[in-house]
């Protein structure tokens, strides 16, 4: 199937090259040229595990990136929104979206072929119908329906896992506005055997993913909940805790013989210092801001943003402990991306924290695996210096603090053990055993 796909980040990109390796004849089309540029080169403008690999594999042949908008609708059977919609505080900014729509119209109006626009983009429910389809016939002086269909497709991708959540779904959802758009929908995911899929309007879809999103916040804003109580109590470790609590076999099955399954959920069952990134926070703000211009108080969504934001506070409240003053004191940063796998740090937890130990004079040594050129953007060199390693970052260092789960940082006891005087670790994720370490604090232990 010929598809084109309007927006080459992150979840335009990965949805078209991943289609390119299911098989489909992909266009990804963008204003930017260098960024077309670019990605015609084979190089991907995003870190995704996964994704240059399978970019370099299919550039010239099953995969393209182009600036021609009407040429990529012309030779294409469907056009997917794949464009940000960032949040403003109040509503999430449609100006992306409504412009595409008005140029897909534009585009539709010289092509005589039936064409499918489906919306990948997370919009609030409604917005398909109301904003998207209009615009597209108003500009295209076509009729949605006859001339061409409209649906919603929503993403359900991690950021890190992008390329396997594409590769292997566990559901895919199909709004649309009848059976023929839907049936135009079904040929492009005819390719993925075994998945269930979920066939419904577009206000459905829509609903859905911004659900699924809010559902999965609340669960760590619990789970942090739960971790600042275990830490006021005393003599309680939130570990051992949800250890327990997952032992529940509505959590974690137990197999006829005995093998206990471990879903993946429960790893949003962890205390830690937040979440962070493009989606949690801005989806859950603004289904609250959806929510309450329907009418309805989102009291429960609101709770999760607030503890939410003070989650990085807890973090700095447990360096302050140990030193009376930050000034000259040298602490290493361990992370600055929002999570494992990718170089985004939008809403991540350390921005607040890097921020504070600037603020309070303390000497910040900062390191991640990928993020590096996204923090000095974010930062600037002013109170920090960054490294490119595990080791020098962590050298000499007063206190240690981890706000990123990489897997290296597994490294570190085998690295300042022995040291004397011990430095300070502070485990913001939880993420490595207290009893590897002489100083220790952590998010949900006394």
């Amino acid at each position: 199937m010929n598809i084109s796909i309007i927006g080459t980040g992150y979840v335009g990109l990965v949805s078209g090259v991943c289609l390119a390796e299911k098989g489909h004849d992909v266009t990804c089309v963008d204003i930017d040229s260098k960024k077309v540029d670019m990605i015609n080169d084979g190089k991907s403008p995003i870190h995704e595990k996964g994704l240059d690999e399978l970019l370099g594999k299919h550039i010239h042949k099953r995969f393209r990136a182009s600036t021609d908008l009407q040429k990529a609708v012309d030779e294409s059977d469907l056009s997917v929104i794949a464009v940000g919609t960032p949040f403003d505080g109040d509503l999430i900014d449609l100006s992306f979206i409504r412009q595409v729509s008005k140029d897909l119209g534009r585009a539709l109006k010289k092509k005589d072929a039936y064409h499918v626009v489906v919306v990948k983009s997370t919009v609030v429910p409604g917005t398909t119908d109301e904003v998207v389809r209009p615009l597209v016939e108003q500009e295209s002086g076509k009729q949605s329906g006859k001339d061409f269909g409209v649906g919603m497709n929503p993403e359900f991708l991690r950021e890190g896992e992008a390329v396997s959540d594409f590769m292997s779904p566990d559901r895919i959802v199909i709004g649309g506005i009848d059976d023929r758009t839907r049936e135009t929908m079904d040929r492009v995911y005819a390719v993925f055997e075994g998945v269930d899929i979920v066939r419904t309007n577009n206000k459905t879809a829509e609903m859905i993913k911004y659900t699924a999103n809010s559902l999965l916040a609340t669960l760590i804003s619990f789970s942090n909940e739960i971790g600042n109580l275990c830490a006021s109590v005393g003599d309680v470790d939130v570990i051992e805790v949800m250890q327990g609590v997952h032992k529940d076999k509505r959590f974690s099955p137990i197999q006829p013989g005995g093998e206990r399954i471990a879903p993946g959920f429960l790893s949003y069952l962890a205390a830690g210092c937040g979440f962070g990134g493009s989606c949690f926070p801005k989806d859950v703000k603004a289904l609250i801001a959806h929510g309450k211009k329907a009418g309805n108080s989102m009291r429960l969504l609101d709770a999760v943003i607030q503890t939410n934001d003070k989650q990085p506070q807890r973090v700095i409240s447990l360096l302050e402990k140990h030193f009376d003053d930050l000034k000259g004191v040298k602490v290493a940063v361990l992370g600055l991306a929002f999570k494992p796998g990718t170089d985004d740090m939008r809403e991540s937890p350390a921005i607040p924290v890097v921020n504070h130990l600037v603020e309070e004079g303390a000497v910040v040594k900062a390191y991640d695996p990928v993020a590096q050129e996204e923090a000095e953007k974010l930062f600037g060199h002013e109170g920090i210096t960054y490294f490119k390693n595990l080791p020098d970052t962590v050298a000499d260092a007063d206190a240690i603090v981890l706000l990123t789960g990489w897997e290296e940082f597994g490294q570190l006891p085998g690295i300042i053990n022995g040291r004397d005087p011990a430095p300070l670790f502070l485990d913001g994720r939880r993420m490595l055993a207290k009893d590897q370490f002489k100083r220790y604090e952590g998010i949900g232990l006394s």
